[in-house]
Parts: structure tokens; C-alpha cells; sequence
């Protein structure tokens, strides 16, 4: 036998969601940082993101770096429903699960830390919930940004986490998630450019921090 062992195909990503809501209440607020991430990209990438009632979110297309098409989409069906704007993009353009990066925050990392994995569950996050109820599966790439858990918080079920995801980013926060979202740039390039599974190194050993 001189065939080498078949390597797994490279994931990489036709679609990237951020989550968050729409409103203006809800700018700034630690739970839209999905959204904050997506207007980075399309900044930093000069894309136009703009309302796509089809795909009842905010929505751009064009050259990635690396030279293959990206699209990028935030999802204006508050966060719940954040599973129906993401079925209408993916149905529309045959894109496969495993071709959809998606961007949210979590309360189990740490400020200034980022997370990238392949695949996993919910881990009770309501967008996350509903994008792989309408997607019937949990094999899509991820990237966590850390949001910190609300100060002697006891359980996950208080009021305090609540007014904590909803609550804006203090001045010297903010100033640390500016340079959060700087990586999550260069991170969501890398996975386009050497696929997720390359990228993960880089993408979970950085850290805000120091």
C-alpha cells in the first residue's frame, strides 16, 4: 500500500454568524459581542453589511482573505430565533454545518480569552440552542469570547446574570475588548486561510490579559 493515510478534510468556513439583538438597548452590551465581532470583519474586510429581509439579518458577501468567498451575517431575530436567519442563509446557499463559523459570548471564559472549537453543544446559550435545532446538528466551528461571570454570582439562574449579559462593557473592559475583537479578526482570517483545526492553536492559547 503507497497510499498515505487520507488527511481529514480542512473546515473552512462559507458563512460566519455573530450573535446578539437588534435593538439599540442592546448595543454595547456584553450578549452582543457576536455582533461586535461581525462588524469588525466586515470593517476590517471593507464589506457592506446590510438588512437582507430574506435573511432576516444583517448580511454581506465577498473575497475573504485567502481569496474564497465569505459571508457574513448577524441575525435579527433576537437571540432565541437566532437559528431561523441562519437556516435561511445556509438552505439558500446549499452551505453544509460544518461551513458555519459562529461568533457569541460566554460567560464561562474569562475577559480577554477567546475560544475555538470544531464542534459541541449549547452549553445554555439560547442562540446557540436554536441554530442547532434548525441546523440538526452540533458538527459547526465556534468561537466563545469570554464575557466573565457577574461578580459573586452564586447560581447561573439570578437576576445577576441576567443584568450581567444585558449590562455594557465598563470603559476599561471595552478598551480590553477593542483588542479582543483585533484577534478575533486575525483568528476568524486564519481559519479561512489554514482551516479551524490549525487555527485552534493560536485561537485558544491567546489571551487579552498580558
Amino acid at each position: 500500500m503507497t497510499e498515505a493515510v487520507k488527511q481529514p478534510a480542512l473546515v473552512i468556513p462559507q458563512l460566519i454568524v455573530g450573535l446578539g439583538n437588534p435593538e439599540p438597548k442592546y448595543d454595547q452590551t456584553r450578549h452582543n459581542i457576536g455582533f461586535a465581532a461581525i462588524d469588525a470583519l466586515a470593517h476590517a474586510w471593507q464589506f457592506s453589511l446590510t438588512e437582507n429581509r430574506k435573511f432576516q439579518g444583517h448580511f454581506a458577501e465577498g473575497l475573504a482573505p485567502g481569496g474564497g468567498k465569505i459571508r457574513l451575517l448577524k441575525p435579527l431575530t433576537y437571540m432565541n430565533r437566532s437559528g431561523q436567519s441562519v437556516q435561511a442563509v445556509t438552505s439558500w446557499y446549499k452551505i453544509p454545518p460544518e461551513s458555519v463559523l459562529v461568533i457569541y459570548d460566554d460567560m464561562d471564559l474569562p475577559l480577554g480569552k477567546t475560544r475555538l472549537r470544531l464542534s459541541g453543544s449549547a452549553g445554555g446559550h439560547n442562540g446557540m440552542k436554536s441554530i442547532i435545532s434548525h441546523l440538526n446538528s452540533q458538527n459547526f466551528p465556534r468561537l466563545r469570547i469570554g464575557i466573565g461571570k457577574p461578580k459573586g454570582a452564586a447560581n447561573e439562574d439570578n437576576a445577576d446574570t441576567v443584568s450581567h449579559v444585558l449590562g455594557k462593557f465598563s470603559a476599561t473592559e471595552s478598551k480590553l475588548m477593542n483588542v479582543v475583537l483585533d484577534f478575533v479578526v486575525e483568528c476568524a482570517e486564519l481559519t479561512l486561510k489554514q482551516g479551524v483545526e490549525k487555527a485552534m492553536n493560536r485561537c485558544n492559547s491567546w489571551s487579552a490579559e498580558g
